[in-house]
């Protein structure tokens, strides 16, 4: 007799494939919200005539807005269910689509970014939540990088799509897709997604106010570690992301074309390192899986300063330890997912909304740096991914401390 320990545990395989591309469909229009317009970014620069700085802070307006919305579906996906914060969210997210896509200054185009953002955060949050309300254990390990490995195929094409767009249209093409992204999103939440949290569970005592449901998760040093180690990872990545744009086109050259085929090259990283931390997971605590990719994380980093300042091997300097930079990023991601989520099932919403908040505000913040000091070379770019991967190490090693973190269960 089989025991179902998890309401997941009784899906077919073929029940959980659909979740599995549903949901990393859901989870996907963040990361091509975000980077299916870097492409963009040198002809938003000239059209707006403005600062590299400046068309990196609309970037920045994104990151924020994910970050305020994934504190607010968090929360409110834990009291009322999943499926209704998702649709309103994802709503939002076309209004604003429609918005920048007709924006008349760079000051507009950042509000509605903000508002992107903001609608787009849905997605993530109650995909992680879902996930959660039906798995744990091994099982929750599983899913978690499946939807990573879904999820992933989003920037590896999204800059591709992007960069094709450009051919035929202006900027605001772009923002166009993400409208009709946006639409099937919304289709796709009402006619695909069942409700996975039941009434009961709504309003569990301890767990009925959004205080208690902070303090549960604050009171939790593993949580509060991990998140940390998240949001570093993410701010190192996101450095990559803001400035990718103009360091590759502007400093060596590229085509907007060439630029998307490279940066589809680079984000394979992440779906190699999330397959190969999904296997090791079944082996290897996911804390001993992080301590392992912060370090070859840091040394990668460490490498693209030294390498750049030295004029050693040009462009392939550069490319070579980011790829290995970003495939342990992929490496990271799942691990910190499940770690934060694995005791937190009856606030699975609020601990995704605070690791997404997290990993979007501070990326936001940080990411503007590299523009400001400038992208003449990818030292600065190289040394923000130090700072933020050692940032990581320290928390995982002082806050979470792997040799007290227990096995999960199966």
């Amino acid at each position: 007799m089989t025991i179902v320990v998890h309401p997941g545990d009784s899906l077919t395989a073929r029940q959980r494939l659909v979740y599995v591309v549903v949901l990393g469909a859901l989870t996907a229009l963040g990361p091509a919200t975000i980077d299916l317009y870097l492409p963009s970014f040198p002809s938003l620069e000239a059209d707006f005539q403005v600062s590299t700085g400046v068309i990196q802070l609309t970037l920045t307006a994104t990151t924020i807005g994910f970050a305020l919305g994934q504190l607010l579906v968090g929360p409110w996906s834990d009291k009322v269910g999943r499926r209704t914060p998702l649709i309103v969210a994802s709503a939002v997210h076309v209004c604003a689509s429609l918005g920048a896509a007709t924006a008349p200054s760079v000051e507009v185009l950042g509000l509605f970014r903000v508002l992107q953002g903001m609608g787009a955060a849905a997605g993530g949050v109650v995909a992680m939540a879902l996930v959660r309300d039906l798995f744990g254990g091994r099982p929750l390990v599983k899913m978690l990088s499946r939807l990573a490995m879904v999820n992933g195929l989003a920037p590896i094409l999204a800059p591709v799509i992007g960069s094709q767009i450009l051919r035929f249209t202006s900027w605001r093409g772009i923002f166009v897709f993400l409208m009709a992204y946006g639409v099937l999103v919304v289709l796709a939440a009402v006619f695909f997604i069942v409700e996975t949290l039941p009434p009961e569970r709504r309003h569990e005592a301890g767990h009925t106010t959004l205080r208690q449901r902070y303090r549960v998760l604050f009171r939790d040093r593993v949580f509060v570690g991990v998140a940390i180690v998240g949001a570093m990872v993410f701010s190192g990545l996101f450095a990559y992301l803001a400035t990718s744009s103009f360091l590759f086109q502007q400093v060596y050259g590229l085509t907007a074309q060439q630029f998307g085929v490279l940066f589809a090259i680079n984000s394979l990283g992440v779906v190699v390192g999330v397959q190969v931390s999904s296997r090791l997971a079944q082996r290897y605590g996911p804390q001993w899986i992080l301590a392992c990719s912060t370090s070859v994380m840091i040394l990668a980093a460490a490498t693209i300063v030294a390498l750049d300042s030295a004029h050693l091997f040009g462009l392939a300097g550069v490319l070579v330890p980011l790829w290995i930079f970003i495939a342990s990023c992929g490496f990271s991601f799942p691990q910190v997912q499940v770690l934060a989520l694995a005791n937190h099932g009856k606030e699975a919403g609020t601990a995704a909304s605070l690791l997404g908040a997290l990993n979007f505000g501070l990326a936001g913040l940080i990411s503007p740096v590299v523009g400001f000091i400038g992208v003449s070379t990818a030292a600065p770019m190289g040394a923000v991914m130090v700072c933020t991967t050692a940032i990581a190490i320290l928390s995982l090693w002082i806050l979470v401390r792997p040799r007290t973190v227990p096995e999960l269960g199966h």
